[in-house]
């Protein structure tokens, strides 16, 4: 067999273009029995750490190289693709050089370019191909320029010497063969040798159709679009070496030079060493000395708030710390990492320093004594029994990992002072890959293949909207998809090709928090990529491949709850210092606040971090949290494994006595594991608790523990049938008894398999705690700080606004005058509605409203406008503000002030124009208001039609996305009382009789049942209370359509206690909206008119209001008054109507309010 190595080809990672996986592409190149294959991605080494770890765990040479797009040094215009192989590390250095270049300084449309210059600054180590009939020499030759050509390829040959081959493709694209043969004429000439490519894209012919979808998709063309360059074919597959030596036959040396150049590239890479940035310290001291200094000191400073210095242990205690202290300093100095602990010291100090909330520590970070005396966390690892070996392991190299969590609106000026600080050169963030999707690829198969928007919609949305759903997952569980795609053939069109394109890269992104520190210039670990104006500066390489690269990483993680709690305390102290008091310090709080842990055994954990979720809740109220360690255990058990074990009834039933305590099974247990297991009541439920059973019982060292809990996590057979002799020798040398030792062996094993990491667990519950300490003490601003992290969510601004409103908390709806862009308190306990969460009503308006306001408090609608600018404050965000209430301080009806809104603005132009023209001292100021005199400014508008209650509250949902001021029930309540007697909260659980309800829902979410159907969970409220309706399958597909949020419904069903919330909940057998129950229950509806009123025109307008309402049953009298009595007239069949509330509506207006009534028996 004919040797041969495919020295061109795009991976998924060109992004351009290319379909090639890398697993699959090993596995191809190693079954066609070739000894190399090459990855020349566009532009990047995006996929290279990928390719080198899995060819060489295939046993396959990787070659990389990289194809770019080389301006055309006499006309900028113009670009030539050429391909570049690395040799060896000079050569990997100088590529990543040239890509980073490219991406930094050559950027044109979002396009990288090079310039010759560059690549002759470059040469060294790099072996040059001439990109076939695409490239520079190509396209001299097929225009039939040979003296240029052979100008070009002199250059060239200069440029890389030796390094410079013609590269040949018979792909059937048009120009190949003709290119074929000049070069190899021209070759022969000059002496330059040739290499023949498949130039490939993806790995089967059969891919050809799906890697054009892919190409349109990046391109935003559809595949029919005749405008769209073709620039590939079906041929450019990974063909195997006996098809290229056919395709070859008569230019054999060209398939022998793949296997030349393949042999001329051997770079190795060192992956996995990692490179540490060095942390300046004071002369005449060594890194180790200052860390060993810093640590000592710290603790020091520890110790005085820790330990009463007067009490009979502090010298005992001391030493404990002391102890611990300097067996951690040993192993970090003795593992090379003091420089990681005083980097990551150092930026959490500048960001505490600097007024940037940093959380007290994440993940198992939190276990390190060292971390706590360099303010690194901020909970004492030794008095929660958190364990150093669990962050880093003497027996086990590897490096530390502190995710450290920033507020989130400041955590940027963090990574900006760590590139100020080590050099802008030597920091940047990381790459993420973005891939095509389940839900998104069929969306962007169906566009580029022309089919419509409402066929692409409909398969969307059939696909679950869950994490981690793949098109083959959705057609297993969705039976309607199925369905589907078997009925509809364009539907399956569309589904093939997206099968073949789901999990592709796609595009490139940032990691949120991910940011490396190089010791020297990034690009000598890693290739570089910005966004066109030299922003967003991130490595090629992601978060696993940057690590493997050498590159140390540091996460800075933004946490909404910290920039929440700074928003609570800042509100907090500004009062406190008003009032003459000291500022708060949330790190200080007690942890045993007793009306905190009232406030969590109710369960009113909404706006609690970590606590808040339905689930949660439930087993709150079952736990009954009454001490820090209950918070730390809620965290670790509300994961599906110990909900799913029984884990969980057992630790609640062994907390409130309902099953006795033992360490940890009643038949085996041993006296020793007593003060490990005490805080779980017996119960092995962290990590750290495997660890500690392990040292106490089985004399592992914590170094060995750590490698057991892993082991037990990996389940290995061998592994473990080691461990289990190893700890069972360790038990009988401690004097325990064989067989209890390999009995508690056994359950440990079962439970290290939930076992949770304390420290994350610990350092996450002083959070939780801190949220629910200011929820309790300081409601107000806390609630206030919550809504305004979530200001462009309403729908969670709703449930929020709920939670006030359930606290007792007075909220009032957005003011001109007294609100800000977030919400606030004011002096009486308020909260006030922030203008920033105005629908409607964007940033830029509010700044200038709030600037305008600073001369003084708007006066009216007239004043607003002429002090606001109406390129800024424009209609749009003034119907915004006053249909939210924005203007009810100012006195004035909504109606009054919409029905101005036009003169106002008319004013406001008109003054703002004289003044920018600077005749406004002539003819004085243009716009009126009510502090320019006694006239009234809004009479000629009072006489505008008033808004009806439905009016007014829909106004305030479109724009704060709730009701605020009332509930569009009030003005059905006497009516619905005929349907519903009895309101929510004076019902009484009945679980055989049916009941009737009737309210709004404010909440709806549907369910699978077991057998595939679906139900829906309603949230009834009816002004009085709310309460839960499951509705059932039958029902709900009887009455689905009436069970959108905001329907006022009719319920019938069965009442009883909810054992969840301690409320009552309904089951419903019968749902109808308000329109039926009309129908089914009004005997007649009433208009009453008077003699004066009668007049051909309103007999007309009668008789064309009712019937464009019939078709229904409900009767219509007349009842007709004059000055000597009145009569009642009965119309006609033909006039029976449908009682809606349009009709209604329609006739109060013509008639008056009062005169319309529907009469029910």
């Amino acid at each position: 067999m004919t040797d041969f190595v495919h020295l061109r080809l795009h991976t998924e990672f060109s992004i351009v273009d290319g379909l090639v996986r890398v697993k699959p592409l090993v596995a191809r190149v190693a079954e066609l029995g070739m000894p190399a294959v090459a990855v020349t991605d566009v532009s990047n080494f995006y996929g290279l750490i990928k390719m080198y770890k899995a060819a060489f765990g295939a046993g396959v040479q990787p070659i990389f190289g990289v194809d770019l797009k080389v301006l055309d040094s006499d006309d900028p215009d113009r670009a030539w693709p050429v391909c570049l192989l690395a040799m060896n590390l000079a050569g990997y250095r100088n590529l990543t050089l040239l890509i980073s270049r490219a991406f930094t300084e050559g950027q044109y449309l979002g396009v990288p370019y090079v310039h010759k210059s560059w690549l002759e600054e470059c040469a060294e180590g790099v072996i040059a191909l001439s990109a076939g009939a695409a490239g520079e020499l190509g396209q001299a030759l097929l225009a039939g320029k040979a003296e240029l050509a052979a100008d070009r390829l002199r250059y060239w040959m200069d440029l890389y010497p030796g390094r410079f081959y013609i590269e040949l493709h018979r792909t059937g694209r048009e120009g190949d063969e003709a290119h074929v043969h000049a070069a190899v004429a021209l070759a022969a000439e000059l002496g330059c040798p040739v290499v023949a490519t498949n130039d490939v894209r993806f790995l089967d012919a059969s891919e050809f159709e799906a890697h054009e979808a892919r190409v349109c998709i990046g391109e935003g063309r559809t595949l029919d679009d005749p405008r769209r360059a073709r620039q590939y074919t079906d041929q450019q597959y990974l063909r195997s070496p006996a098809e290229m030596a056919e395709l070859f036959a008569d230019i054999p040396e060209a398939l022998a030079n793949t296997v030349e150049i393949a042999r001329r590239c051997h770079l190795v890479l060192e992956l996995g060493k990692p490179y540490l940035p060095d942390y300046p310290v004071p002369d005449g001291m060594s890194m180790d000395e200052f860390f060993r200094q810093l640590s000592h000191e710290g603790l020091d400073r520890r110790i005085e708030v820790l330990l009463d210095s007067t009490a009979p242990d502090f010298d005992e205690q001391q030493a404990l710390y002391r102890a611990r202290l300097d067996f951690e300093l040993e192993t970090i100095i003795q593992m090379g990492f003091p420089g990681y602990f005083l980097i990551v010291m150092d930026f959490i100090r500048w960001a505490k320093v600097h007024d940037i909330p940093v959380g007290p520590g994440r993940g198992s970070g939190a276990g390190s004594l060292v971390a706590y005396v360099l303010e690194i966390t901020d909970l004492d690892p030794l008095e929660y029994d958190l364990l150093f070996e669990r962050f880093l392991n003497p027996e086990r190299v590897s490096m530390p990992d502190f995710d450290v969590d920033f507020c989130m609106e400041k955590r940027d000026r963090v990574i900006d002072y760590v590139a100020d600080t080590y050099g802008r050169e030597a920091v940047s963030q990381i790459i993420t890959f973005g891939t095509m999707a389940a839900k998104a690829v069929v969306r962007d198969v169906a566009r580029v293949q022309g089919k419509s928007y409402g066929l692409a919609d409909k398969l969307s949305k059939m696909i679950p909207f869950e994490v981690g759903m793949t098109l083959a997952k959705a057609v297993e569980q969705e039976e309607p998809l199925r369905d589907f795609l078997r009925d509809d053939p364009q539907a399956q069109e569309i589904w093939d090709m997206a099968v073949q394109l789901e999990g592709i890269t796609r595009n490139v992104g940032k990691h949120a928090g991910g940011v490396v520190i190089a010791p020297s210039k990034l690009t000598d670990f890693s290739p570089l990529f910005c966004d066109e104006s030299g922003g967003g500066l991130v490595t090629q390489y992601d978060k696993g491949d940057v690590e493997d690269a050498g590159l140390v990483k540091f996460d800075f993680l933004g946490l909404r709850t910290l920039t929440i709690i700074d928003w609570a305390v800042k509100m907090i102290n500004t009062v406190r210092e008003s009032q003459g008091e000291l500022p708060l310090d949330i790190t200080q709080i007690p942890l045993q606040d007793e009306p905190s842990f009232k406030l969590l055994q109710s369960a009113e954990t909404t706006a609690v971090f970590q606590l808040e979720s339905r689930g949660m809740k439930d087993l709150i109220k079952r736990l009954r949290p009454d001490c820090f360690e209950d918070i730390i255990a809620l965290v670790a058990l509300f994961r599906p494994g110990p909900l799913q074990s029984g884990m969980v009834d057992n630790f609640i039933n062994r907390k409130h006595g309902r099953e006795a305590i033992s360490y940890p099974d009643a038949q085996w247990q041993h006296e020793c594991l007593q003060p490990i297991l005490e805080p779980t009541y017996g119960i092995i439920l962290y990590q750290e608790q495997v660890m500690q059973i392990a040292q106490e019982l089985a004399g592992y060292t914590l170094g060995g523990a750590d490698m057991l809990r892993r082991a037990m996590g990996k389940k290995k057979p061998e592994e473990m049938a080691k461990q289990r002799t190893v700890f069972e020798e360790g038990a009988r040398s401690k004097g325990v008894d064989g067989d209890l030792a390999i009995k508690i062996f056994d359950l440990v094993e079962k439970f290290a398999g939930y076992g949770f990491n304390k420290s994350h667990s610990a350092a996450y519950a002083l959070v939780s705690y801190q949220t629910a300490w200011l929820k309790t003490h300081y409601p107000a601003p806390f609630m206030a700080a919550v809504m305004s992290s979530e200001l462009q969510n309403t729908d969670k601004i709703v449930v929020f606004v709920e939670e006030c409103r359930a606290m007792e908390l007075s909220l009032k709806l957005p003011d001109v005058n007294e609100g800000q862009y977030m919400f606030t308190v004011n002096p009486d306990k308020e909260i006030i509605y922030g203008l920033g969460a105005i629908k409607g009503l964007g940033e830029g308006p509010i700044e200038n409203m709030l600037v305008a306001r600073e001369s003084g408090p708007f006066l009216d609608l007239f004043d607003f406008c002429g002090r606001t600018d109406p390129r800024k404050v424009n209609r749009r965000a003034i119907e915004a503000l006053v249909r939210s209430g924005a203007f009810d301080s100012l006195n004035e009806n909504r109606w009054v002030l919409m029905a101005s809104l036009d003169d106002a603005l008319k004013a406001a132009e008109q003054s703002a124009s004289n003044r920018d023209s600077g005749i406004d001292d002539l003819f004085g100021d243009v716009v009126p208001s009510q502090g320019k005199g006694p006239g009234d400014v809004y009479g000629p508008f009072r006489a505008a039609r008033p808004w009806t209650e439905k009016q007014r509250l829909a106004g305030e949902k479109e724009t704060l996305g709730l009701y605020v001021t009332g509930h569009p029930i009030d003005e059905y309540e006497s009516e619905i009382r005929k349907f519903a007697r009895t309101r929510i909260a004076e019902l009484r659980a009945d679980k055989k009789g049916n009941q009737f309800v009737a309210g709004l829902i404010v909440a709806s979410r549907t369910m699978k049942t077991k057998r595939g159907d679906t139900m829906a969970i309603l949230q009834l409220d009816d002004r009085s209370a709310r309460m839960e309706v499951t509705v059932y399958a039958d029902t709900y597909a009887e009455h689905r359509d009436l069970l959108g949020k905001d329907n006022i419904v009719i319920v019938e069903g069965s009442v009883a206690h909810d054992d969840y919330s301690g409320g009552l909940a309904m089951r419903a057998r019968s749902v109808r909206s308000l329109l039926q129950a009309r129908q089914d229950h009004a005997s007649e509806l009433t208009i009453e008119v008077s003699d004066e009123m009668l007049d051909p025109q309103l007999t007309d307008w009668l008789e064309q209001t009712l019937t464009g309402a019939g078709g229904g049953t409900c009767p219509v009298s007349l009842i007709y008054r004059q000055a000597g009595g009145q009569a009642r007239v009965k119309l006609g069949e033909r006039f029976q109507v449908l009682p809606s509330d349009e009709l209604l509506q329609a006739l109060r207006d013509g008639v008056g309010n009062e005169r319309v009534a529907l009469q029910y028996v």
